[in-house]
């Protein structure tokens, strides 16, 4: 029973994002003209453009994904599907969890399948890109959760992104620190382990707490 409410909430997301497929390529579009545009802005230095690559390519996913989490909850928050799921059968931080990580599959493949193209801009080699992909993989999911909390914060407010911004970035700024310091490390050929595993130990906590704090947070912005 759980595990049919759980596949019937995914499938609903992935149809909805299908059907709504201009806000699903704005914060990839985003993701793209940052990218490539900076190194219109800064010069065509390899050196320069190797020093910041990792930074720029961050900073540009986080608010790509901060940019297309504002819909996580607005569609079932509209229509009271939100109220059902907290009254079903399958316990509600379940329910939650399968959304966020929905959300994150849709926005997050499309900047990897993106991303060996977008480094060829960044004079990045192949060892930095490894150090790039890890990073995103087991660091994107702690914006996803983490996000997720802002986006049941706000949800009662009429377009919060702005403020979902102003909220959020500040709390990824370890996370930026430690992923830039892997691809920096991996630029000078040196172990990048370490930070990779305090990013792994940092979504695991993520991924473990976050879904209780975002059903508090929804019940707090239903009420």
């Amino acid at each position: 029973m759980v595990a049919s409410v759980l596949l019937s909430v995914i499938q609903k997301d992935i149809a909805i994002a299908v059907r709504q497929r201009a806000e699903l390529v704005q914060p990839l579009m985003f993701f793209i003209i940052v990218v490539t545009l900076f190194p219109i802005a800064v010069g065509p230095s390899p050196e320069t453009l190797q020093r910041v690559g990792g930074g720029v390519v961050w900073v540009a996913a986080i608010l790509s994904l901060l940019m297309g989490m504002e819909r996580l909850f607005r569609d079932e928050y509209s229509d009271g599907t939100l109220e059902q799921y907290r009254f079903s059968s399958c316990p509600f931080y379940l329910i939650v969890s399968a959304k966020v990580i929905t959300h994150w599959l849709i926005q997050i493949l499309p900047l990897l399948l993106v991303s060996p193209i977008l480094v060829l801009f960044l004079n990045m080699n192949a060892q930095m890109y490894i150090a790039l992909v890890l990073t995103l993989l087991f660091g994107t999911p702690i914006v996803s959760f983490v996000g997720a909390i802002g986006v049941a914060l706000t949800l009662s407010l009429n377009r919060g992104g702005v403020l979902l911004a102003l909220l959020l970035l500040p709390i990824f700024i370890p996370l930026l620190i430690f992923a830039t310091s892997a691809i920096d490390s991996a630029s000078m050929m040196l172990d990048y382990q370490p930070q990779i595993a305090i990013i792994a130990a940092m979504m695991l906590m993520s991924v473990a707490l976050c879904p209780l704090a975002i059903t508090y947070s929804l019940k707090v912005s239903q009420n």
